[in-house]
């Protein structure tokens, strides 16, 4: 692994503020994102509804498709009960992707440790943290409720402590449990499983060994006798797919593709580009699911993406291929004295410490080689190991660096390791004495030609990146839509059956059976569809998302249970949309004249009296049939008792939409007698509520009006 300097207070405070500003970026994006409605993904209302009932300890059935994950529910269902987020979330939805959002800037958090420890610069990680934080794709991802995100934060711990420097044995174990944790959480994390390997094997191959043992034992148990409570299954593949991700940042996906085959020439980002790989290469598998996939891939991306563009510019940028200053540690110090008595020398470990405090090397594998060149062996360095070691073209700006043999004073070598009248030290000092004057030579000036070319490309490629995510996260910004309205079609759907429907038994979807179970429905009168399996259950009422015409495919007892049902609100719309079903209507009579030219006609009628007052609102709504017929009785009955002003038919939310009529009506003048006149009213022409307000009294009729009230 590679070695570190120290790093001053400065350097710490500034990684520090850096990582702090760019988790505040990440997370107020996400929480502005929170709540939109697209991409949707159909499993994840499965997921919140089992951590719902995980949480709350009560049972819940899906229709399958949903794929299982009793580790991930679970720490969701703690997340949730911790921040008491059903209890503050507008929606349950909203409940659980507060969790997954905190999992995200986990993830962040991690990346950048990650990009640090695999010897990308501070500006490098950084940008990687900036492209996990601001990218639409990213964003569109990390809002979802996939236990995928779990799964990512516990595979980058593992491997965030597997790069620890100077790490015990106690890192390696805790790096395998939370491997464990990960492949427990989803199956695609074992595709984090070689790079963990690969970066063990680098550092102590006898670590690796015994973090696959205790990971083996673990996966054994967790699919062996604990298989029915722990182990996991994906869910099966639904839109959005991988295209439809990549359409909301190209550029991010082009450079993540580039990225993930180039990182396999970078030597420290060789593991991880493996595991990438891996994960694209899942995405081409039939039945693994994109999201789930994607889920994983986009904070390994963003290390591979700013770790490509740092060893390309390194590459090209003069004097950064050279060998670099580092402190070397007691370990390496040790090693260097033993393989230097392998070699016969009779160096003391002392006088090994004096000939390689500032080795030139950057891996501590190199480093001891190079250790071994003082004393007789030779090594060619590798570039890029080390961010935090002391570059070399600062060196020779500066001067000769102590112990060094290369540059500067040439008897410095004398002094350390022979004698003062030693020959060969007296000719170098004449030497050193009386130097050559240094002539240009042809080998020196293809390097000024590449600096040259170097300061050209290099900002060019930076202004091209620039101007490639400016123009890719131009276009997915806007497909996000931003909700500002954190409760959503199924929010108003459920205030809607409160108001209307309470302590009825429902028959719902998924995802309005975790809405109104967190909103404090007895879940005992909630049926989902896993319960039409072979019969439903005797319901009043039904609450679907897009109809449940899909639901209503596969499963013919739900579709019996909608003979005679009539769509009695609709909230939203598009694949948004959830609609409210009044269940066992009686069959229309078919000799029956149709409601709506009754009440267009006796709206009229209403309109052309003398003793009603009437807004043009209000006038338009009685034309056009759309008040309720017990409203426009009583109103001509009220009229002739006193003139009455009516300000408006207001809407009951969701009922326009499933074309029901008016039911509500605000009336203006004479409010005491108003207010008597309905609160006298009995049988049919009874209202649900007589609400006397600031603008006048609000009348308000229970649903569906009987038939025949009105005769043309």
């Amino acid at each position: 692994m590679a070695q570190h300097r120290p790093v001053s207070a400065a350097h710490r405070l500034l990684s520090l503020d850096l990582v702090l500003a760019l988790s505040a970026l990440a997370g107020g994006l996400r929480v502005l994102y929170l709540a939109a409605e697209e991409p949707a993904l159909p499993t994840e209302a499965a997921t919140v509804a089992h951590v719902y009932a995980l949480g709350h300890l009560t049972s819940f059935a899906d229709t399958g498709g949903a794929g299982v994950s009793p580790f991930g529910w679970l720490q969701l269902a703690a997340a949730t009960m911790v921040s008491d987020a059903f209890g503050r979330s507008p929606t349950a939805l909203a409940a659980v992707r507060e969790a997954v959002l905190f999992a995200s800037l986990a993830g962040a958090v991690l990346v950048w440790i990650l990009a640090r420890r695999l010897g990308l610069t501070r500006w490098a990680s950084s940008a990687a943290v900036l492209l996990l934080a601001a990218s639409p794709l990213a964003l569109g991802v990390q809002r979802l409720v996939v236990v995928e995100h779990l799964a990512a934060v516990w595979a980058l711990g593992a491997l965030v402590l597997i790069t620890r420097p100077h790490a015990r044995i106690r890192h390696d174990a805790a790096a395998a449990a939370c491997l464990l944790a990960a492949v427990l959480t989803s199956p695609l994390a074992l595709s984090f499983l070689p790079a963990a390997g690969w970066l063990l094997v680098r550092r102590a191959p006898a670590r690796a060994a015994l973090v696959a043992v205790v990971l083996n034992l673990g996966l054994g148990l967790a699919f062996g006798p604990a298989a029915a409570v722990l182990r996991p299954h994906l869910a099966a593949p639904t839109d959005p797919s991988a295209a439809d991700w990549a359409a909301l940042d190209p550029a991010w996906a082009v450079l993540t593709a580039v990225a993930l085959v180039a990182g396999l020439a970078v030597k420290p980002l060789r593991p991880l580009a493996a595991t990438g790989v891996l994960l694209a290469a899942t995405l081409l598998v039939p039945g693994v699911p994109d999201t789930a996939a994607l889920a994983l891939v986009v904070p390994v991306a963003p290390v591979l993406v700013a770790g490509v563009a740092q060893a390309v510019f390194r590459r090209g940028a003069p004097g950064r291929g050279e060998q670099r200053w580092v402190r070397p540690g007691p370990a390496e110090i040790t090693a260097a004295w033993r393989k230097a008595g392998r070699h016969g020398g009779e160096a003391s470990p002392g006088d090994v410490v004096a000939r390689s405090v500032h080795a030139r090397e950057a891996r501590s594998a190199d480093f001891v080689r190079a250790v071994a060149r003082q004393l007789g062996s030779s090594r060619r360095t590798e570039f890029g190991s080390d961010p935090h070691s002391f570059p070399a073209h600062r060196r020779d700006a500066t001067g000769p660096h102590p112990g060094s043999t290369r540059s500067g004073d040439p008897n410095r070598q004398c002094r350390t390791e022979t004698a003062p009248a030693d020959t060969t030290c007296t000719a170098q000092r004449r030497d050193a004495s009386h130097p050559e004057p240094a002539t240009p030579t042809a080998a020196a000036r293809p390097a000024h030609h590449s600096r040259r070319a170097h300061r050209r490309v290099g900002p060019a490629l930076l202004l091209g990146a620039f101007a490639a995510f400016a123009v890719s996260w131009g276009v997915g910004y806007p497909a996000l839509h931003p909700a500002l309205d954190r409760g959503g079609p199924l929010a108003s759907a459920r205030d809607w059956l409160q108001a209307n429907a309470s302590g009825s038994r429902l028959l719902v979807d998924d995802a309005a059976w975790a809405e109104l179970a967190g909103s404090g429905w007895p879940t005992g009168l909630l049926a989902p569809p896993a319960a039409c399996a072979v019969t439903c259950p005797a319901a009043e009422w039904a609450v679907f998302g897009d109809d449940g015409t899909g639901l209503r495919q596969r499963l013919p007892s739900l579709e019996a249970a909608f003979t005679g049902a009539g769509a009695t609100a609709v909230f939203g719309s598009g694949t948004a949309r959830i609609t409210v079903w009044r269940l066992g209507l009686p069959p229309a009579d078919p000799a029956a004249p149709p409601e709506a030219p009754a009440r267009a006609h006796a709206g009229e009628a209403l309109t052309a009296s003398a003793r009603i007052a009437l807004t043009a609102q209000a006038a338009e709504v009685l034309r056009e049939g759309c008040a309720d017929p017990r409203l426009i009785t009583t109103i001509a009955a009220l009229a002739a008792i006193q003139p009455v002003g009516v300000a408006a038919f207001p809407e009951v939310p969701g009922e326009d939409a499933a074309g029901q009529p008016r039911r509500r009506v605000l009336l203006t003048g004479g409010e005491a007698g108003t207010t008597a006149f309905y609160a006298g009213q009995r049988d049919l022409f009874r209202p649900a509520s007589v609400v006397r307000t600031a603008e006048g009294v609000l009348v308000t009729y229970p649903l569906f009006a009987p038939p025949g009230l009105l005769v043309r």
